[in-house]
């Protein structure tokens, strides 16, 4: 596994040093992604094939790609956080308020379980209960979230026989944090004011 991450950490400096200079990457609206547009468009396929674990080895940002937000979705988030993050657009919008506080690994945790809940594979599904832990619970991960022992035990438990549901628990944790700690300062912050503020303006001169 460590000789497989060099090489793919390889083969992306390699394609970074070759794709420097060019344009930023145009349908990722939050520009969370660094990549090029034309390195999108020739990898596309390659991406779409890779695993979860592939693209984290690698460093890309798990951006989702969405249309830019209407003004009228941008107020709907202000109503409730759920609404917030019913879309991928106001998951990329607080994803990227989360960056600046430095605990982006909530929201990447979050998703993560999601995704683990789409699966029904059931060796897909113990390799990426099996990634998740060590991304998230581990304590010797730096990406590790917030968690009180209650749920920590829950989750040990949970391992012996992953399901798509071992992180339930952790991702009700998580994603109640984000809301009562995050989402308020989201709300008071430079990127939504001036997100909503740039879509009043251009509604006023459309």
């Amino acid at each position: 596994m460590g000789s497989e991450r060099t090489e793919i950490r390889a083969a992306q400096a390699q394609l970074s040093t070759g794709n420097r200079g060019s344009n930023a990457c145009c349908f990722c609206w939050c520009c969370c992604c660094s990549c090029s547009c034309l390195t999108v468009r020739n990898q596309e396929e390659e991406r779409a094939r890779r695993t979860s674990h592939e693209l984290q080895a690698e460093g890309i940002p798990n951006c989702e790609e969405s249309p830019a937000p209407t003004l009228e979705e941008v107020n709907a988030w202000a109503q409730s956080f759920d609404k917030l993050m019913l879309t991928p657009a106001g998951r990329n919008a607080f994803r990227e308020f989360l960056r600046t506080e430095f605990s982006e690994e909530n929201m990447l945790f979050w998703m993560a379980c999601e995704e683990l809940k789409q699966e029904s594979n059931k060796s897909v599904i113990e390799e990426k209960a099996r990634l998740i832990y060590e991304d998230y619970i581990s304590i010797l991960s730096p990406k590790e979230v917030s968690l009180d022992s209650r749920v920590r035990e829950v989750i040990n438990r949970n391992m012996l026989e992953p399901s798509q549901h071992t992180f339930d628990d952790a991702q009700l944790q998580i994603y109640t944090l984000m809301h009562r700690d995050s989402y308020p300062r989201f709300m008071n912050s430079a990127i939504y004011k001036d997100l909503l503020q740039s879509l009043s303006e251009k509604s006023i001169e459309a």
